[in-house]
């Protein structure tokens, strides 16, 4: 998963890369939903300083937006049919339009947001709904990532962002032109194999890895009744192409947005 920022206007976008997440151990015989929402990271709204290559607070955050809950399509299911699957969120979108009705998450641009992962057992869930804010209790479980948080824009900051986003995501095709003379961050990015990778599953040992790199888990477990409910960011190999095309396209500049915008994310 990598991300970074994410496109906000009024016509809804999704968010690429999609978020993925492995969950384990819920109990295989319960029914489940399965949601996300994204809150704020901060008070804070942000601009970005050209001539400096960085984010900068601009003043207080605006005022809240009606809450959205993006529940899952395959919601509801048993526990046994979320442990056997990738569940991704790639039909999720974004909009900065508060007057929407059609069930879109709801962001103000120039503003941080933190996704998270919310699992509703069956008996838990007579609150849910995709316009009030998740309900608590034992049978309700969040995780987030501290890896996955993310600014709105309207667009793209950074060259390189906007390229790199237009060439690897599937819904972009139209900004694509495939008759242009590719040089720089595109011949780079062309020396990859694949073109739109399949997810790749990853091992403990890969988690283990990734942990001491980047000093974050990148899961995260509740105990309930003896079990340990677990959710695990999944790296797709086209997340793993695109932060290796960023790491190999040292500009002059190390202070780019590219390279001083926190972690992006696997």
């Amino acid at each position: 998963f990598l991300i970074a920022k994410a496109i906000c206007i009024r016509k809804e976008r999704r968010m690429f890369p999609a978020m993925r997440v492995k969950i384990t151990g819920l109990d295989p015989h319960q029914q489940y939903y399965i949601a996300m929402d994204i809150v704020p990271v901060d008070n804070k709204r942000y601009r970005y300083v050209y001539h400096s290559s960085k984010w900068m607070v601009a003043g207080n955050a605006d005022s809240p937006v009606p809450p959205r809950v993006y529940i899952h399509p395959d919601s509801l299911a048993s526990g046994d049919t979320w442990m056997r699957q990738v569940v991704s969120f790639d039909k999720l979108k974004l909009t900065n339009n508060e007057l929407d009705d059609q069930g879109h998450i709801i962001l103000h641009s120039m503003h941080k947001y933190q996704p998270r992962v919310h699992v509703i057992r069956k008996d838990f869930s007579s609150d849910l709904s995709p316009t009030k804010p998740v309900p608590a209790g034992d049978g309700v479980k969040t995780f987030n990532f501290p890896e996955t948080v993310f600014t709105t824009v309207t667009a793209y900051q950074n060259q390189q962002i906007t390229r790199l986003k237009i060439d690897r995501n599937p819904f972009a095709k139209g900004f694509r032109d495939s008759g242009r003379n590719r040089t720089g961050l595109e011949a780079i990015m062309e020396t990859y194999a694949f073109w739109r990778p399949p997810v790749r599953t990853l091992t403990f040992e890969d988690f283990t890895t990734m942990q001491k790199q980047q000093g974050e888990p990148l899961y995260k477990g509740h105990k309930n009744g003896g079990r340990e409910a677990k959710a695990m960011l999944y790296c797709s190999a086209e997340s793993q192409s695109l932060l290796s095309a960023m790491k190999r396209y040292k500009t002059k500049k190390r202070s780019n947005q590219l390279w001083n915008y926190g972690n992006f994310i696997i």
